[in-house]
This record gives C-alpha cells, structure tokens and sequence, in this order.
C-alpha cells in the first residue's frame, strides 16, 4: 500500500490517544476492585487486541498472567458470520479468574462464542472488557461487562484494529474510509 493511500484511508481521528489513556487507567482500576489482588489470567483475542492487552496489563495492579486465543470472523470490513477458533488456550481455566481484554465488539459473534467456550471451562469467574462496543451492529445478545468507548457503526481502524492488516500500529482510533 503507497503512503499517499494510507494517509488518505483516515476519515478522521473518533478517539484520540489521550482519550484512551484515561479509559485504560480507569479501566485497571476497575479490574483491580473486582478482584482486589486476587491473581487473573488475561486472555486477549488476537490480532486486534495486542496494543489494547498490552496497556490494560500495565494499568493492572492484581497478579496477572496473559494468554492468547485468534478467532476469524472478518474478511475485509464485513463480518463472515461464522466464528472460527485458530488458537486456544492450553491451560486449565479452573484455577483462573478470566479476564477477557477485546478491541471490539461488533455483531458479538465472536465474542459470545469465545465466552462460551471459556465459561464451558468453568473459570473462577469470568470478566469481559472491551475497548469499543458498537452496539447498533449486534445481531447476538452479548454485552460486555465493562467498554471502554461506545461508539456508532462506523468501520474503525487504529490501536491494534485493521483493515486487511494496515492501521493496527495507528495510536488513535480513526474512521475508515475506503476510497
């Protein structure tokens, strides 16, 4: 991709980096008082969440330990409708208070998929944060229990959200549009 297009495929900045550091921060603080220094496992949804993982696990002051599960259900700005796990976790989620850390929840599919399969595991609890919810484009119920961001359906790119692989390094969350 040519720089000129890069630049111009930015709409416009919807949250700027500063606007998530605040939320990052209360958002450690919340999880610190639910589980107020008993240990949590992490668990992000790659690839999207690496930036959003990587801060939350820096703003907690409980133990913590990380894990990683990829799930597919995007092919360019649309939603495949079915979910596909490509990585799981390879621990017993017995002895874990869950944490899930999401970029984003969208139509909910992936994310009521991915709760599913971990409560099945029967975690000590089980915690869903999100950096954004789009609420407008959920065709399952599934709510998070603490978001970040709520914002309309607008395809989102920047801090670790993409379009086909670009934009994941942006430090803001951006409009997309495609020309």
């Amino acid at each position: 991709m040519d720089k000129d297009k890069y630049i111009k495929s930015i709409k416009r900045v919807i949250i700027s980096q500063e606007e998530i550091q605040t939320k990052i921060a209360e958002a450690g603080r919340y999880i610190d008082n639910i589980y107020d220094g008993r240990p949590i496992l992490l668990v992000g949804i790659l690839n999207g969440c690496f930036v959003f993982m990587a801060d939350i696990a820096r703003a907690v002051t409980v133990p913590c330990e990380i894990a990683f599960m990829s799930a597919k259900s995007y092919v360019g700005t649309e939603s495949a409708g079915e979910v596909q796990i490509i990585l799981d976790i390879d621990r017993d989620l017995s002895q874990y208070h869950v944490v899930i850390a999401e970029d984003i929840i969208d139509t909910g599919r992936t994310l009521k998929k991915i709760a599913e399969i971990l409560k099945n595991r029967n975690p000590l609890s089980l915690t869903v944060v999100t950096l954004l919810d789009k609420p407008d484009r959920r065709v399952v119920d599934f709510k998070a229990d603490y978001a970040l961001f709520k914002i309309p359906d607008l395809f989102v790119i920047g801090y670790g959200l993409d379009y086909n692989g670009y934009y994941r390094n942006l430090p803001y969350i951006a409009e997309f549009q495609e020309k």
